[in-house]
């Protein structure tokens, strides 16, 4: 069968075609954290929204990302998901959730998503399948590999509180698949990247990166790529599945760092012991250069069928150092008719 690029996500269907999952009338999505992903993802689902194929509420507290997504032809909701009662307002809105919000900044447990979940459970018709979700995590779930390869069977090992708090959220998403309250895939996410989302100003402060013998291997993901498999999930995605979603860039810390540098015109970052950068960066930075893995796409590519639109970091950056167009800016976002 063939696969779905993410990159030609722009075409939309005539009105009164098929659309994914068989619906011939307007399909409802509800967006929960709607951020810088949330915000690519309803440009690229603009045409439909604009045409009357789709619906969208966004759920975001930030006025700014308000008025972005109402320009997208989207509903605004400020909601507080930790207000079980706010929550009741998105019982039954839509049939698809595209879950991107953060857990809590603290605690061992994340009872945000367990809200939403309880709350849109009070609205389930048992005659009906459970709505499709696709919740974002992280692969820092893995812990530090040591550089090793690593693919979605390899058990989780967080190290950090926050990877702690991830790996929680996946366990409330899972309980919640084996009780038929949701049919979710969760997607595992890196390091999230973009033409205007780079370290430029840790650049610009000279900040210290890893000599070659203490560097780590790290992750990455275009922001434009993240949003469009996050709506090709709730399509294809297999209930209760963990996908990792990568890019298929094999690169060091320091070597991330040096291609930003170079694309922006930019010294590269000193390079220090471990030793000797602890002291300079911060606590989560500090984290981030103790973990090093090489994470799998595999599952990504054959499950999903999904194809990158920036399948290396090299592509992204080769538009910054030339000017080009920024695709966060376009619209595009549709899976093929036949799914």
């Amino acid at each position: 069968m063939r696969r779905m690029s993410v990159s030609r996500l722009s075409a939309t269907s005539r009105p009164g075609t098929n659309f994914p999952g068989g619906l011939r009338t307007r399909s409802r999505l509800l967006v929960v954290g709607c951020g810088d992903v949330g915000l690519r993802l309803l440009a690229q689902l603009a045409p439909r929204i604009v045409a009357g194929r789709l619906a969208v509420v966004a759920v975001t507290r930030n006025p700014m990302h308000q008025a972005r997504a109402r320009a997208c032809g989207a509903r605004a909701l400020a909601i507080d998901l930790d207000a079980r009662r706010a929550l009741a307002r998105l019982a039954g809105l839509a049939s698809k959730t595209i879950y991107l919000a953060p857990p809590p900044a603290s605690g061992v447990d994340d009872p945000r998503v367990g809200g939403l979940i309880a709350a849109c459970s009070q609205a389930l018709d048992p005659a009906n399948r459970p709505p499709r979700w696709a919740v974002i995590s992280t692969t820092g779930v893995y812990g530090d590999c040591q550089g090793a390869c690593v693919d979605e069977s390899r058990p989780a090992a967080p190290s950090t509180a926050r990877a702690r708090r991830r790996l929680a959220a996946e366990g409330r998403v899972r309980r919640a698949v084996r009780d038929r309250l949701i049919r979710a895939t969760i997607l595992r996410v890196p390091g999230i990247y973009a033409q205007d989302r780079l370290p430029v100003e840790r650049l610009r402060r000279g900040a210290p990166a890893l000599i070659a013998e203490d560097d780590v291997y790290t992750n990455h993901v275009h922001a434009d790529d993240l949003a469009a498999i996050a709506w090709l999930a709730l399509f294809r995605g297999r209930p209760g599945r963990v996908i990792n979603v990568v890019d298929d860039s094999q690169l060091k810390a320091g070597e991330w760092f040096d291609r930003v540098a170079d694309a922006r015109g930019l010294p590269r970052p000193p390079r220090l012991t471990r030793d000797a950068l602890a002291g300079q960066v911060s606590p989560t930075m500090l984290s981030f250069l103790e973990e090093s893995r090489r994470l799998s796409n595999r599952r990504l590519k054959r499950e999903l069928r999904a194809r990158l639109r920036w399948p290396t970091v090299e592509g992204a950056l080769s538009e910054v150092a030339t000017g080009g167009k920024q695709p966060g800016a376009t619209a595009h976002g549709k899976p093929d008719a036949k799914h």
